[in-house]
């Protein structure tokens, strides 16, 4: 069973869904297998008046086994926008949330052992450069599960990493909400009693769309 969460329903915006390969854009929805081994159905929110772009894009997917988990990742792996990305990653926990930051880091070349900062706050990475003059990827994986106290933002510096490039991933967001900036792209796990996850992932910035596109 596939789910898409609805964001333009919890704030009083006009909600229209949009069928990507309809010849009337925006009037319908896509639905039906994916060339892969998950698929995905795309909705758009827009405003009541629609004279503005979209604000957020909401895609979900249905991961039937860990493999799933590794296309995906391969695929975000090679979004050029993930650079300078934050994504924050929404979930119980054995989601999956830290399986998929996994693939996703050794999708983009991070070499040893990847293992969960859910003590340390944030364990950081680098990937090396993809091509002759580029500059390697920092990458930044916060868990803030424990995170209990505003002030360890400033104390550990984390406004810095996040004004700095590269790309963070935090898992438990919500536990940071306050100080948090605005992610690009949020994804929600849900692991299913049969053992199968749908995901769903909302892009809330241009950078967060075009991630989304990416992946479609």
């Amino acid at each position: 069973m596939e789910t898409t969460r609805q964001p333009g329903a919890q704030s009083g915006l006009g909600f229209r869904q949009i069928h990507t390969g309809h010849a009337n854009l925006g009037k319908s929805q896509l639905t039906g297998p994916h060339p892969d081994a998950f698929h995905q159905t795309r909705t758009v929110d827009l405003t009541a008046a629609e004279r503005h772009p979209p604000i957020v894009e909401t895609t979900s997917l249905r991961w039937q086994c860990e493999d799933d988990t590794r296309a995906f990742a391969q695929r975000l792996a090679a979004a050029p926008a993930l650079r300078n990305a934050f994504i924050e990653l929404h979930g119980d926990l054995g989601a999956g949330k830290t399986t998929l930051v996994r693939h996703l880091l050794q999708a983009l070349g991070v070499q040893g052992r990847i293992k969960s900062p859910t003590y340390a706050v944030v364990e950081p990475h680098e990937a090396p450069a993809v091509a002759p003059g580029r500059e390697p990827l920092a990458i930044w994986h916060f868990d803030f599960y424990r995170f209990g106290d505003p002030r360890e933002w400033e104390d550990a510096g984390f406004r810095d990493l996040f004004a700095s490039p590269g790309l963070k991933l935090a898992e438990w967001p919500d536990k940071a909400a306050a100080v948090l900036p605005q992610a690009d792209l949020s994804l929600h796990i849900d692991a299913l009693a049969d053992e199968t996850r749908t995901v769903t992932l909302d892009a809330h910035t241009a950078t967060g769309r075009a991630l989304l596109e990416a992946i479609a």
